[in-house]
């Protein structure tokens, strides 16, 4: 039942991984924006984000489709965004402008 999945890139990324990773990349607001969520633009948490994302598929959908581009567009421009010196050049879109 737990069989390897060599093709699924979200393989082993937990949700709060992914949110997290989106929160430091696009802020609360600009993620609610590219995602318009209550829990993104009312008061957000990480709990509380989390709680609504695995009791909605297609929510949850969104944010791993969105996480998906973002370490896409970073890959293809060959950036590793997990360092902090990317981080603090601004969001994915920020950086496409620029470039």
């Amino acid at each position: 039942m737990n069989q390897p999945q060599p093709n699924n890139p979200l393989q082993g990324v937990t949700l709060k991984a992914m949110l997290e990773y989106l929160v430091a990349e696009y802020g609360w607001e600009r993620l609610g924006e590219r995602i318009n969520i209550h829990c993104f633009n009312d008061e957000p948490t990480i709990n509380s984000s989390l709680r609504f994302l695995r009791q909605t598929d297609w929510a949850r959908a969104k944010v791993e489709r969105l996480y998906l581009d973002s370490l896409s567009f970073d890959e293809r421009k060959g950036k590793n965004a997990a360092t902090d010196e990317v981080r603090d050049l601004g969001s994915v879109w920020d950086r496409a402008r620029r470039d």
